[in-house]
């Protein structure tokens, strides 16, 4: 990728958490490439979209539940035995929205959490028929996604606001509490579906709880992290 546009000064028109976002980046060890200043903008504003949009979800009444004890709107979608497929004449875009409006209709557990929060950021990124011709064949539950949705993970600790990170319980007593997927969402805060947002420290407290009986390993924040990749999504932006 041609050129690195990080040394430039931020667009006034930036939001707060955008500008927020690029002053992260900006310390970063790691290089940040992009071929053009749209190419950075569009990552600054899908991020800041994974944010909101985790924020969002934190507030929709939906239930932390597993595979056998999920649902999700019998309107948009139909379970299987890999997960929850759009129905025939469904608008992708509908579905996704379908879960932040109407909460109460679903259930599930964090890693689907995560993919329907990129969903949904992606959705509000780029351009409305785009989305839905590139993500017509949606199958959601657990870490399920379309190819054109693009997660990334790496080993690392350079962690960037809209990042997805890992909390590790080693020593959990219950199989869906073996750890949290979480979106960072910066300044020390994450959100994980059935924990809430959190500081680092009140996560691992949380899944220290959620322990088998005389447990002796801590919860822990593994050294990764998940991202989208912001410069191929950038070809689909409004």
């Amino acid at each position: 990728m041609m050129g690195t546009l990080l040394s430039d000064p931020p667009a006034s028109t930036l939001s707060d958490i955008e500008k927020k976002i690029y002053e992260e980046l900006q310390k970063s060890e790691l290089p940040h490439y992009y071929s053009s200043r749209k190419q950075l903008n569009f990552e600054l504003l899908l991020r800041k979209n994974i944010i909101d949009a985790a924020r969002r979800l934190a507030r929709v009444p939906v239930e932390f539940n597993i595979f056998e004890e999920s649902r999700f709107n019998p309107r948009f979608w139909t379970k299987t035995i890999h997960g929850y497929r759009l129905n025939p004449n469904v608008l992708p875009s509908e579905a996704i929205e379908d879960i932040y409006a109407n909460g109460h209709e679903y259930a599930f557990e964090c890693s689907t959490a995560i993919v329907i929060i990129y969903y949904y950021a992606v959705l509000r990124s780029i351009n409305r028929n785009l989305f839905n011709r590139l993500f017509q064949n949606l199958l959601v539950w657990d870490w399920s996604y379309d190819e054109d949705l693009r997660i990334i993970t790496k080993a690392g600790t350079e962690f960037i606001p809209g990042d997805v990170l890992y909390f590790h319980n080693p020593d959990h007593q219950e199989p869906q509490w073996i750890g949290e997927n979480t979106v960072y969402l910066g300044d020390n805060l994450y959100f994980g579906h059935g924990t809430g947002i959190r500081t680092k420290e009140d996560m691992i407290r949380a899944l220290n709880t959620l322990r088998k009986p005389f447990a002796t390993r801590s919860a822990y924040l593994l050294s990764q992290y998940s991202r989208l990749d912001f410069n191929y999504l950038s070809q689909f932006a409004i």
